[in-house]
């Protein structure tokens, strides 16, 4: 009977020492993306290599997975979380550990009751297997700290796959602006060309009387206006080429070869429901990982507040000598379990508690904040890519009509029809139109890049 009243009195207590079970946090986000989209795949299903067609992309992507240093720090901090996982697994069980001693003393006469002894010196050699301090784990608190270690575990290599998406997604998009700045680079040496020639023009018709020094000004302004953006613009390659540098870790970036007209992505990927979608996100799961381990870590602080018992044990030989420690009647064990109950800390294990609470609130907060980012990073691609299909368009009819203009212009120009100053505007006017162009085109493939991306696309090759 009082065995069966301490079993109750055990579960009770064990009981007592848990929290409730974990629950994923409800979604704090819309049910419906605010923008339509339509689709056959989903996207963490593509691989990269399937989504980018060019083959000189590819290779720049598989070079910054190989040789990215930030994406060989995230793999790091996965094996520095594998290990710390297995030490907090390997408390769940003892560790057996040979041991070996010998010790010597002098233990002093005995005078007690009138009699006296001899002081003697006593010697002991003990060989065998021990078992220390073995917690025996009743109220979980080992447990839940082998389960905040595999959460801590997960949530490291969820963000190297994140990463590892980010990083394929960077160097895309990096490799499309030096693309769009090859392009636009292009566009101004011809346009500074065009004005250089139409400067030697004006100059030889105001050597015969026909333009005036006003209009030899205008074409010199507008020809070092030329230079300049020229120039910029070839800082700004440079500068994006060192940046896809950086990412791949190659020492050189070859000259961008399919213009960007001709850069296709794979775009037959649906975004599929908020609540499917988002939680696969890998720095999504990530958070939650890591809210797992929060509230593992508020299980085994509360279990801190009841007895824990600690077994110490041996098996072995032990004698006076040497020679006698594998004789007859040798033999040698001890069975040491300790029970620890805490009665006054201070107030240490109430606080250890506060705090896993306080982090585990975070954690929460954090997990809410990392759904609602990623729901705002899939609507803003799913918007950018729409209304920027629609201003593409546009924009190749605008530049067209001024490509048009500019032909016609030059045309009455050279039939003495049309001045100076209305070639200098269609010249300024068809160069910006194309311009934008080249950006609105770099623009919308980066946007097919970032809804990939937002939808957890790119792990897999």
């Amino acid at each position: 009977m009082r065995s069966a009243a301490v079993l109750l009195l055990t579960a009770a207590l064990a009981a007592c020492a848990q929290t409730r079970p974990y629950e994923r946090p409800p979604a704090p986000v819309p049910q419906v993306w605010p923008e339509p989209a339509s689709g056959t795949r989903q996207a963490d299903a593509i691989g990269w290599r399937e989504f980018f067609t060019d083959p000189r992309l590819r290779s720049l992507v598989a070079a910054a997975l190989e040789h990215n240093r930030d994406l060989r720090i995230a793999l790091a901090r996965v094996e520095e979380a594998r290990a710390a996982a297995g030490l907090a697994r390997a408390e769940r069980v003892p560790a057996i550990e040979g041991q070996a001693s010998g010790s010597r003393s002098r233990v002093p006469g005995d005078r007690s009751f009138g009699f006296a002894t001899r002081a003697r010196n006593v010697s002991r050699y003990d060989v065998g297997l021990g078992i220390t301090a073995y917690e025996l784990d009743f109220w979980g608190r080992v447990a839940r700290l082998d389960e905040a270690a595999r959460a801590q575990l997960m949530a490291a290599e969820h963000a190297r796959r994140a990463f590892h998406i980010g990083l394929v997604a960077a160097v895309a998009d990096t490799w499309l602006g030096t693309l769009e700045l090859a392009e636009r680079e292009a566009l101004a040496a011809h346009s500074l060309a065009a004005r250089e020639a139409t400067r030697t023009l004006v100059a030889r018709r105001r050597e015969a009387g026909v333009s005036s020094e006003l209009d030899v000004l205008a074409a010199e302004a507008a020809a070092s206006a030329a230079r300049v953006q020229a120039a910029e613009l070839a800082r700004q390659r440079t500068a994006a080429e060192n940046a896809l540098q950086l990412l791949t870790g190659m020492e050189t970036v070859a000259t961008p070869g399919r213009p960007l007209a001709a850069q296709d992505l794979l775009a037959d990927f649906a975004p599929g429901l908020p609540s499917e979608v988002l939680l696969r996100r890998p720095d999504v799961m990530a958070a939650e990982e890591r809210l797992v381990a929060a509230h593992a870590s508020v299980a085994a602080a509360r279990a801190a507040f009841f007895p824990r018992v600690v077994l110490t044990a041996s098996l072995g030989t032990a004698s006076a000598a040497l020679s006698g420690l594998f004789g007859a009647g040798s033999h040698a064990w001890a069975f040491q379990p300790v029970l620890r109950a805490p009665l006054f800390d201070g107030g240490r294990t109430q606080a250890n508690i506060d705090l896993a609470e306080a982090r585990k609130d975070t954690a929460v907060a954090e997990y809410e904040r990392a759904i609602q980012q990623a729901f705002r990073e899939v609507a803003d691609a799913l918007a950018s890519r729409t209304h920027l299909a629609r201003e593409l368009a546009a924009q190749q009819a605008n530049a067209a009509s001024q490509r048009e203009r500019l032909a016609k212009v030059e045309a009455r120009q050279r039939a003495g029809i049309a001045n100076y100053l209305e070639v200098l505007d269609a010249q300024r006017e068809a160069f910006a139109a194309d311009q934008t162009l080249v950006a609105l085109r770099r623009q919308h493939l980066s946007a097919g890049i970032a809804l990939y991306k937002a939808l957890g696309g790119g792990v897999s090759k």
